[in-house]
């Protein structure tokens, strides 16, 4: 669908009619900045709807927390039940980063557990947006502007398949794996996928239903959407786009890029060290180098360099991805505005809930209703 349907049993009264016209003339003419003030209970986030269904374009809403966030997810999936109306925050439950001493060469391992669910909705944001449709809005914390994968590499890693389609299943079932999809064919989760004979089931990692491929010979000869757990068929497809199981998606080329790279700046690492008469820091440096692991500038292990070129996933943030996404230093890394919003889209910051912003938004404003 390329078009926004607002379903409520409400209409605009009062000044919100005004309102919503003065919004939308404004995101015309091309403001920047607008501001809509209000008490709590006015009206504010059904008179952003009624923006939303006019302007008709992507539409990203940023929350200043979690809760807030959820709470404007579950009104807009209320007024939008036709359109893709997603949530897009910070999915750790914990997180602790990693740290090194080197008076005592004291090595702590960052830990952290990750939402399975709100990893679920991240990857289903990020599908909505890349699968072209107009129609999608994303309720998010300020998690959208954190740094993530490369939108070119997980966008070459979707995997296209249509009804009639010659393709090789050993070729499919490759492509799923480099897609991050794990092959598991007794307990079949999410991101997971079993083959039986010609037939391959895969649990989407941002659905909540199965994908079912099945060849005849080395043709597609049907798609299925399938329920998990009753096997009951809830839908046929002519073609269909599967995309990755994980946000943070690179190449093979990027992999073998990144590798050498890092063991070049070891080594221009250990030599600042040596330079700078730090010799155990030079020495640990050198150790890794060996090793080929990956380091932080001053010193901090991360995992394994040959890690990255040896298996299908494994955790790396922070600094490895400027290696892997080929990043200049300092500069900006991808986010969730490159990832998704490849047309002109509207960014409506909810904070007036939060009373004491308001003159600062309203200096900032083009105009303030």
């Amino acid at each position: 669908m390329d078009k926004f349907i607002l379903h409520s049993e409400y209409r605009p009264t009062g000044d919100q009619p005004q309102a919503i016209e003065t919004l939308v003339n404004g995101f015309q003419k091309g403001n920047q900045f607008q501001t809509l003030l209000g008490v709590t209970g006015s009206g504010k986030t059904f008179t952003m709807a009624n923006v939303i269904e006019q302007l008709n374009k992507p539409t990203l809403i940023i929350a200043h927390n979690k809760t807030l966030a959820a709470q404007l997810y579950g009104e807009f999936k209320e007024f939008f039940p036709e359109n893709a109306v997603e949530y897009f925050v910070s999915y750790y439950d914990y997180y602790q980063p990693e740290a090194y001493l080197p008076s005592t060469d004291t090595y702590i391992e960052k830990d952290l557990a990750i939402n399975d669910e709100i990893d679920k909705l991240r990857l289903a944001a990020t599908s909505a947006l890349l699968s072209g449709r107009k129609d999608v809005v994303v309720v998010s914390s300020v998690s959208c502007i954190y740094g993530m994968g490369n939108p070119a590499d997980f966008y070459e890693n979707v995997i296209e398949i249509k009804r009639g389609k010659l393709l090789d299943r050993n070729v499919f079932l490759r492509r799923l794996v480099d897609s991050l999809y794990v092959r598991n064919d007794l307990e079949l989760n999410r991101g997971n996928f079993r083959v039986k004979g010609d037939t391959v089931d895969i649990y989407l990692a941002y659905n909540d239903n199965l994908l079912r491929v099945m060849f005849w010979d080395d043709e597609i000869d049907a798609i299925e959407e399938v329920d998990p757990i009753s096997g009951v068929r809830l839908g046929q497809f002519e073609e269909y786009k599967i995309y990755p199981a994980n946000l943070f998606m690179t190449t093979k080329e990027s992999q073998l890029r990144a590798i050498h790279q890092i063991e070049d700046d070891l080594t221009k690492e250990t030599a600042r060290f040596e330079e700078e008469g730090k010799p155990f820091e030079a020495a640990v440096s050198d150790k890794l180098r060996r090793l080929s692991w990956i380091t932080l500038i001053g010193g901090g292990v991360l995992s394994f360099a040959k890690m990255v070129g040896e298996i299908v996933l494994c955790r790396v943030y922070d600094l490895e991805t400027v290696f892997l996404n080929e990043q200049i230093i300092s500069c900006t890394p991808e986010f969730t505005l490159d990832m998704s919003f490849a047309v002109v889209f509207a960014v409506l910051y909810l904070l007036s809930y939060v009373f004491r912003y308001g003159e600062e938004l309203q200096k900032q404003s083009d105009e303030t209703l």
